[in-house]
C-alpha cells in the first residue's frame, strides 16, 4: 500500500468550531499533515460545548479534529504572530475562519503572505462573504434561517424548523476541501498557489440545489412541505402499524413496485396515480390508499418485503439503528483510535471517500491542547 494521496502537504489550520475543521479532517485523513492552531488556556471553542462528553472531552471537538497535531499561539502578541509566520513559513495551505479582515489586521492574510510564498494555498472561510456581508457572524443556525433552508425543513402545521445537525457547516467544509483540492491541482501544474473562498450562504445556497433551481426558473419560492416532495410522488414519510416508513417510489415503475407489494395493484391503473405528474396532484388520496395498506404491518416487515421488491424505502431510525445497519452492510462505519493514558479508544465516524490505492487512514486521536488543559 502506498502512502496517503495527501502524504507531503502541510496545513496551518487556523479554523475553529465546524466548517474550517472539518475540512481540514477531511484532507488530514486523505494524508496531510495538519497543525491546529489554538489559544492559550481556552482551545477550539468547541473544547467546552459539553454534554456530552467522553472521558472529560467534548464529542463536538473530537468529532472533527482527529489526525492533526496542536499548536497553541497568542496572535494578539508580536511573538504569537512571529511564531504564526514561521509556521506558515513551512506549510502549503493555510486554512482560516476569521471574520474577514481579522487575519489582514495580524499579519496572516493572503495579501501578506502569498508575498513571500507565491506557491501558497489560502482557504478563507466565512459566513456572508468578505464584501458587503463582512460585518455579518457566520452561525449555521443563522444561515439556515436567512438562506432560505428553514422555510423549506418542517410543516405548514408546525412551522420552520432547522436540520437536526449544523449542515450548513459541513456543507461548506466540503466546499472548502474541494476548493483546496483544486488550488493544489493548479499549483502542482503551474507552481501558483492562490487564495480559495468559501461562505456558508453560497455554500447552503449551491446545497438547495433543485428547490433555488425551481425558484430561479418560475419565480416563486417553495415553502414548507414536511416530509413530502414536491416534484414525486410517494416520496415522504408513510404510516405503518407501529412507526413512519420513508418510502421513494420515485418512477412509474417503482410506483406499480409498490402497490403489487401492497396488495394494490389497481392502484398503478387508477386515471389519478397513472402517472407522477398524476399522483403529484393527487398526493392525499394516495397517502390515504398506501397507508390503508401499510399500517397493515410493521415498517420493519415493510422494509424487508419492500426491499426485496426493490422499492427504495426504510424506516427513520435513530443513530443507534442508523450505525447498526452500517455495520450491517459492512460499511464499517467508526473508527477506533487509541488515546494515551486512556483505557478507552476515541470512537469517530470513518472518512466516507474509500480509495483504493491510497485509502483514509487514521493516525491520531484530537490532540490534547498544548498547555495541558
Amino acid at each position: 500500500m502506498t502512502g496517503g494521496a495527501l502524504d507531503g502537504v502541510r496545513i496551518a489550520d487556523f479554523g475553529r468550531v465546524l466548517a474550517a475543521p472539518y475540512a481540514t479532517m477531511l484532507l488530514a485523513d486523505l494524508g496531510a499533515e495538519v497543525v491546529k492552531v489554538e489559544r492559550p488556556g481556552l482551545g477550539d471553542e468547541t473544547r467546552s460545548w459539553g454534554p456530552p462528553w467522553a472521558d472529560g472531552e467534548a464529542t463536538y471537538f473530537l468529532a472533527v479534529n482527529r489526525n492533526k497535531s496542536s499548536v497553541t499561539l497568542d496572535l494578539a502578541t508580536p511573538e504569537g504572530r512571529r511564531a504564526a509566520r514561521e509556521l506558515v513559513a513551512g506549510c502549503d495551505v493555510v486554512v482560516e475562519n476569521f471574520r474577514p479582515g481579522a487575519m489582514d489586521r495580524l499579519g496572516l492574510g493572503y495579501a501578506e503572505l502569498s508575498a513571500g510564498r507565491p506557491d501558497l494555498v489560502y482557504c478563507s472561510v466565512t459566513g456572508f462573504g468578505s464584501g458587503a456581508g463582512a460585518a455579518l457572524a457566520g452561525f449555521d443556525l443563522v444561515v439556515q434561517a436567512v438562506g432560505g433552508l428553514m422555510s423549506l425543513t418542517g410543516s405548514p402545521e408546525h412551522g420552520p424548523t432547522k436540520v437536526g445537525v449544523a449542515l450548513v457547516d459541513v456543507v461548506c467544509g466540503l466546499h472548502a476541501a474541494v476548493g483546496i483540492l483544486a488550488a493544489l491541482q493548479h499549483r502542482d501544474r503551474t507552481g501558483e498557489g492562490q487564495r480559495v473562498e468559501v461562505d456558508l450562504l453560497s455554500s447552503l445556497l449551491s446545497a438547495l440545489t433543485n428547490q433555488a433551481s425551481a425558484y430561479l426558473a418560475t419565480g416563486r419560492p417553495p415553502g414548507l412541505m414536511g416530509n413530502r416532495h414536491p416534484s414525486i410522488a410517494p416520496y415522504e414519510v408513510l404510516r405503518t402499524a407501529d412507526r413512519p416508513l420513508a418510502v421513494a417510489a420515485a418512477n412509474d415503475s417503482l410506483f406499480a413496485r409498490l402497490v403489487a407489494r401492497l396488495g394494490r395493484p389497481e392502484l398503478a391503473r387508477d386515471p389519478r396515480f397513472a402517472t407522477n405528474a398524476d399522483r403529484v396532484a393527487h398526493r392525499d388520496a394516495l397517502v390515504a390508499a398506501l397507508e390503508e395498506a401499510l399500517t397493515t404491518r410493521t415498517a420493519q416487515e415493510w422494509f424487508t418485503e419492500l426491499s426485496e421488491a426493490g422499492v427504495p424505502c426504510g424506516p427513520i431510525n435513530d443513530l443507534a439503528e442508523a450505525f447498526a445497519l452500517a455495520e450491517r452492510l459492512g460499511l464499517d462505519p467508526v473508527a477506533s483510535l487509541a488515546r494515551p493514558g486512556s483505557p478507552e479508544p476515541v470512537r469517530t465516524v470513518a472518512h466516507p471517500i474509500r480509495l483504493s490505492a491510497t485509502p483514509a487512514t487514521y493516525r491520531c486521536p484530537p490532540p490534547p491542547l498544548e498547555d495541558g488543559r
